[in-house]
């Protein structure tokens, strides 16, 4: 199966790096990631640009492209570390009012009762008495406990169909991420001298850069093809793929970097954090895992 993007998703994707780019820069990043509020009129402009309403139909007043095109645009976000509860306001587009346009942010309690960005929110699905704030190793992704909650499930089929959707957005942001790791690691591979030479012309290095793009091409085609087929199984191993990618790219990209890429200054060690956040969501490693060994085991009996 081919994944030949066309024209009109090409230019998606350029709009929304175009857009992310003059909006959300490195300087932006730093400081959100120093204790800065969720940018508001950002996340309005998102609305504006169709970012949570791309799969709206235009009779609802969205965009009416479907879930490659989101994914697209949620692999853009997850280069950039872009902030918030991108895919709950994405997915109450339409229920919401205000969601679709970027007017309103919308979170929700996940399976294990944690919430991202909660003061930030203007609405909660599943409600949030009681929440606890707890520490994130992320700084760009604060987290609340809400005891006794429960994930949002307004119907069995529509809890379900929440959650698979979360999964394969989720890989998405991992998939851009873990692009942009690998990226990084090259940049400073070929720049940063040791010995009177780059570093990228040393075994060792090559190999850590090459496993990366191996792992984001082989995450890329996973996410992809799940998007358009958006079967359980094919989620779960697009979900796997892309965590791995993710996790794994940055903490080899810290590697690279060497005694800086633990450092403060340097963005390696946020999408390393980032990227463990995103792996517990709902969809996880072991979630998936359990999906695809009982359609192994379907297909035997």
């Amino acid at each position: 199966m081919r994944f030949q993007l066309t024209e009109d998703q090409q230019a998606l994707r350029e709009g929304v790096r175009g857009l992310l780019a003059a909006r959300f820069g490195r300087e932006r990043l730093r400081e959100v990631a120093e204790g800065s509020e969720l940018d508001r009129g950002l996340w309005r402009e998102l609305g504006t640009a169709g970012f949570f309403a791309l799969r709206l139909p235009e009779e609802a007043g969205g965009v009416g492209l479907g879930l490659p095109e989101a994914v697209l645009a949620f692999e853009e976000a997850g280069r950039v570390l872009l902030p918030g509860p991108l895919i709950a306001t994405h997915l109450a587009a339409g229920e919401v009012p205000g969601a679709a346009t970027g007017e309103a942010v919308v979170t929700v309690v996940d399976g294990g009762g944690v919430v991202e960005w909660l003061a930030a929110a203007d609405v909660v699905r599943g409600g949030a008495a009681g929440a606890v704030a707890i520490r994130s190793v992320d700084p760009l992704t604060p987290l609340h406990r809400v005891a006794g909650a429960a994930a949002v499930e307004p119907d069995a089929d529509g809890g379900r169909t929440d959650v698979l959707l979360t999964s394969l957005l989720t890989a998405a942001e991992q998939l851009g991420s873990a692009a942009r790791v690998c990226e990084l690691a090259v940049q400073h591979a070929r720049t940063r001298e040791q010995f009177g030479r780059p570093i990228g012309a040393f075994q060792a290095v090559q190999h850590l850069c090459a496993g990366m793009l191996v792992r984001v091409e082989v995450a890329r085609a996973a996410v992809y093809a799940a998007a358009v087929t958006v079967d359980p199984a094919d989620v779960a191993a697009a979900r796997l793929l892309a965590d791995e990618a993710a996790v794994r790219g940055a903490r080899d990209c810290v590697q690279v970097h060497g005694g800086m890429g633990f450092t403060w200054e340097s963005d390696v060690h946020l999408y390393l954090k980032r990227a463990w956040v995103r792996a517990r969501r709902p969809g996880s490693v072991t979630e998936c895992e359990e999906l695809l060994a009982d359609e192994l085991l379907a297909e035997v009996r």
